[in-house]
């Protein structure tokens, strides 16, 4: 049976430890020093391992696994960098889903995508499939999309080249039912 580690049991011992890492991050890793409630680099590597073990069969790679100020997603895997990433700023809403998220994106070593194969070793080591939402992580849409036919608004991040009405189309894309620009936002920063 697998134990969780004493670090998500008390995390007033694990402040003092956070203050003393030196971190490997994107930024600057002061910040991360008044964070008591996220395990540090060297404890998310040992956690990895466990799982690799425990889950694995030691079978995935040497991954490398740092944190990310920037990302609102829970974590990412990259494949090409053999890197993990774990989000700061998901976590500071959600922090005992850390070690979930670092279950899931070493599913990501194995499946790539969140196909069948993904889901069923998700459910067999007991990563969940999906992280949650919170409205600070969402980013403000960079257009809005409408409907030539039915007026509904797609608000979207990415500009849409080929895309058509889902309640229109039926799912395929169908140029009658194109989506067209009604309005284009200004992101907040503009560089």
């Amino acid at each position: 049976m697998f134990v969780l580690p004493d670090i998500m049991k008390k995390k007033s011992t694990h402040k003092a430890a956070i203050a003393t890492q030196n971190y490997d991050l994107f930024e600057d890793s002061k910040e991360f020093a008044t964070r008591g409630d996220l395990p540090n680099v060297e404890e998310l590597r040992r956690m990895f391992d466990i799982y690799n073990r425990e889950y694995f069969d030691g079978e995935l790679p040497h991954i490398r696994i740092r944190y990310s100020k920037r990302m609102l997603i829970a974590g990412g895997y990259f494949p090409d960098r053999k890197e993990i990433r774990i989000s700061v700023k998901y976590h500071m809403y959600f922090p005992d889903e850390v070690y979930d998220t670092l279950k899931h994106e070493m599913i990501h070593v194995l499946h790539f995508r969140h196909d069948a194969a993904f889901k069923k070793m998700a459910r067999r080591i007991g990563a969940s499939l999906r992280a949650n939402e919170h409205p600070a992580l969402r980013k403000p849409p960079r257009y809005i999309y409408i409907c030539p036919n039915c007026f509904t608004e797609y608000p979207r991040q990415k500009r849409l080249r080929m895309a058509s009405c889902g309640r229109c189309s039926k799912g395929k894309f169908d140029p009658r039912f194109k989506l067209v620009i009604k309005k284009r936002l200004k992101p907040d920063d503009d560089r």
